[in-house]
């Protein structure tokens, strides 16, 4: 079978959505079926909205059997504000007295309007190679833009439709993340679709209050491939990096929403109290964060290593050298980095936020802090650091539930029987 795979960011982008498109479609290939995905021209998040970032020149390559197509990025003129700006308006709307149901049209178009794919749009229509799609998966709810053409083309043909929407949760109790993933039309996306697959029961217990009927989800989640992270060299790494002393690794898109400025004040109170750790950091950099860190004492930047987006190999290589994982962001539906910490018997902390207390229990496979808590996250930090016998009793635990549960040869088999699920129910 002809299966579609619409994802905003795709490989190489270390992000977690194109991770799990990747594990999926390439798994899929090997069973005999055609994949084909159709994704951006982006590198960075931030070229959805903002001129000069960085993006990807090749419009398609196939890899591993996986046919990709990327369209170019078109904005409105203007500055980059005015992306938020839209969204802003569109919550506003959102919030306006009266049927939901009345501001449905407005919501779409203003969600299509900055940025937008015409090229893609034109690639539907016209692309013979489309003809045998049996299926569209889609994904990332809060980047609609490049959910809403496709589905339209996918209803007028009758294909059914997945979506894995990624939620983001945010802070309990705290809606200001929550709100971008929950407008009105993406919950009638979602309860319009064949199935919605979730990352924990978090998530799917949020959709189900807000109207996506129960039997049209399952919480699967994300994996790792334990052998395919395998082979870091932790000497190797710190020889590198000229490291001598112990490593606090966080990897992820160093933003704000990430935790990131926290782990880097914590680390700042740390360091004032005569600790010899080294914060490193692996992973996309936001401007804000760029920004950031370039105004830090140069002292304390030499005892960072802020490397950004590195090799495969490089990131096995920190993960064996690292004492402790920290990402303690409010903004992961899952966190498929927690499972690779637990793959080299880290210990982690997060976020008591998103989906990470579904994924991370608490004094058992990791600590949690609240998030934005720098007070509470340096203690956390700094008992790792001092307690070893509990730090690797948290990350023993952690890499004995990964193989148990959260291989993605595992969550594959389920992913599958989705699809076989949808497929089914559409003879």
């Amino acid at each position: 079978m002809h299966f579609l795979h619409i994802v905003q960011l795709y490989r190489p982008v270390p992000s977690g959505a194109a991770r799990y498109f990747v594990e999926i479609g390439e798994r899929l290939v090997r069973d005999g079926h055609q994949v084909t995905v159709l994704t951006t021209d982006a590198f960075d998040l931030e070229h959805l909205w903002a001129a000069g970032r960085r993006r990807i020149a090749e419009p398609e390559d196939n890899h591993n059997g996986v046919q990709v197509q990327r369209f170019p990025v078109q904005r409105l003129p203007g500055p980059a504000l005015l992306y938020p700006a839209v969204r802003r308006l569109m919550l506003e709307l959102a919030r306006l007295p009266g049927k939901r149901q009345t501001r449905l049209p407005l919501l779409r178009r203003l969600a299509r309007l900055t940025p937008r794919l015409p090229a893609m749009q034109r690639y539907l229509q016209t692309a013979p190679e489309l003809a045998d799609v049996a299926l569209v998966h889609t994904t990332n709810i809060t980047l609609d833009f490049a959910i809403l053409p496709v589905l339209d083309w996918a209803r007028q043909r009758g294909i059914p439709h997945i979506c894995t929407p990624f939620v983001h949760l945010g802070e309990p109790g705290n809606r200001y993340i929550l709100r971008y993933y929950s407008m009105p039309h993406q919950i009638d996306l979602l309860r319009g679709s064949d199935l919605v697959i979730t990352q924990t029961g978090l998530e799917q217990r949020f959709l189900q209050q807000a109207g996506v009927p129960e039997q049209r989800m399952r919480t699967i989640g994300v994996g790792v491939t334990p052998e395919e992270l395998a082979g870091g060299d932790g000497q190797h790494f710190r020889a590198e990096q000229g490291i001598d002393g112990p490593i606090v690794l966080t990897i992820g898109t160093a933003a704000y929403d990430k935790g990131t400025f926290h782990v880097v004040q914590a680390m700042q109170r740390l360091w004032a109290a005569s600790s010899n750790a080294t914060w490193v950091q692996i992973g996309p950099l936001m401007g804000h964060f760029e920004q950031f860190h370039a105004g830090l004492p140069p002292a304390e930047r030499a005892r960072m290593r802020v490397l950004g987006f590195v090799p495969d190999q490089t990131r096995h290589n920190a993960l064996a050298a690292a004492d402790l994982f920290v990402l303690p962001s409010r903004t992961d539906s899952f966190g498929i980095v927690y499972l690779e910490a637990w793959c080299y018997d880290l210990p982690v902390i997060g976020a008591d936020a998103g989906g990470v207390p579904e994924v991370v229990q608490h004094g058992q496979t990791g600590l949690l802090v609240p998030f934005g808590d720098v007070p509470t996250l340096t203690r956390s930090i700094n008992r790792l650091l001092q307690d070893r016998e509990l730090a690797r009793a948290l990350g023993r635990l952690g890499h004995r539930q990964v193989l148990r549960t959260m291989t993605w040869e595992r969550k594959y088999a389920q992913v599958r029987a989705a699809y076989e699920q949808v497929l089914a129910g559409r003879a």
